[in-house]
């Protein structure tokens, strides 16, 4: 069998939601490579979040791989699961193509799709596969320079056919959601008010911009512009947004734990967004709003794609170093960025003759 007999593919992508969102334009490239090709998605459970908005995804599969960060130890640690390796069997695949970043290993992937009888297999790998890929692309990367995230999934599945016409990430807001995120604006006393939407959260420390900063930083852009202030994190993160609101003081608007396809919705909504580099900045990027980025120096490929966008850091000889906590712990690549270039970067990227009310759209 050949790429271009394939029919039924399996895309393994196990990480964030913004890596998923991210490798939307080549799962399209995947999808429509060949008429009538059926796309599954092999995610964790936050991609799987994602991939339900993702118009090229046909089904999701929910695997929490132990050799991924973010997957939780096991319990029972004595009792192996192979029950995924039966699952992926029965849907008889006719190819596997296993998206990772360049410091992630492909081979255990590859191996679950070895063993469950993929008769073709695709990654980037710097160690030969052997029997492991039947298309093993060697991975240049990090010697041979870095790519960005979008493009190095695009060069991935370009080796087995899979052309992109279209490069913009995927991410399909589903109408409804747009008429909660309307209601629930309304009762907040944002109807027909113009705002715009910060994002102070992450799931990483090393990520986050300092809150008193990002108040300042808030103050300044309302001062400016008149507008009112949303708030949105996950709902891990209220006590943060909530601490936030407080700091801000001026028709600040919490609004944590929104499910998935809301806070896509309030993000198209906005104007701009202001967000630390986490998954809401790739959402901007796949619904079309401007988004500024303060951006932890942590790695160097994530940068939001094909929308307008600002992207602040303070340059560090420690950076790209790829860690969850700042393992020097004074935090300069973001610390030292002033709240007023936050502030001046967003008024940047407001719309001309703003502030109105942004059309949902």
């Amino acid at each position: 069998m050949t790429w271009d007999d394939a029919r039924r593919l399996l895309a393994v992508r196990l990480d964030a939601l913004g890596d998923v969102l991210m490798t939307t334009p080549a799962l399209r490239a995947l999808k429509t490579a060949q008429p009538g090709r059926r796309l599954t998605l092999l995610a964790s459970p936050a991609g799987a979040a994602a991939a339900a908005l993702v118009p090229e995804v046909d089904e999701v599969l929910v695997y929490e791989a132990p050799w991924m960060k973010a997957t939780p130890p096991r319990v029972d640690r004595a009792a192996p699961d192979f029950s995924m390796i039966d699952r992926i069997r029965a849907e008889r695949f006719d190819g596997a193509v296993i998206f990772t970043v360049y410091s992630q290993n492909p081979l255990p992937a590859a191996l679950l799709c070895y063993l469950a009888g993929i008769p073709r297999r695709v990654a980037h790998c710097h160690e030969n596969p052997y029997q492991l890929l039947t298309d093993w692309v060697v991975d240049p990367e990090p010697a041979g320079g870095v790519r960005h995230e979008v493009r190095r999934q695009l060069d991935l599945v370009a080796a087995v056919g899979g052309r992109a016409i279209d490069e913009r990430l995927s991410l399909r807001v589903p109408p409804g959601a747009r008429a909660r995120v309307r209601r629930l604006l309304k009762e907040r006393g944002l109807d027909g008010r113009p705002w715009v939407l910060l994002h102070p959260g992450a799931t990483a420390p090393s990520r986050r911009y300092p809150p008193e900063q990002f108040a300042e930083a808030a103050r300044a852009l309302a001062q400016a512009t008149g507008c009112a202030v949303v708030l949105s994190g996950t709902a891990g993160e209220q006590a943060l947004v909530e601490t936030m609101a407080a700091l801000i003081g001026v028709d600040a608007v919490a609004l944590a734990g929104l499910p998935l396809a809301e806070f896509a919705a309030l993000v198209e909504g906005a104007p701009v967004l202001v967000s630390n580099n986490s998954g809401p900045v790739h959402i901007a990027a796949a619904v079309g709003t401007p988004v500024v980025d303060l951006y932890a120096l942590t790695n160097p490929q994530h940068t939001p794609w094909g929308v307008p966008h600002r992207v602040l850091f303070h340059d560090v000889p420690c950076k790209y170093c790829y860690k969850s906590v700042c393992p020097l712990g004074h935090h300069d690549c973001l610390r030292r960025v002033p709240s007023k270039a936050v502030a001046e970067a967003a008024l940047a990227l407001l719309p001309s003759g703003w502030p109105v009310a942004r059309d949902s759209r």
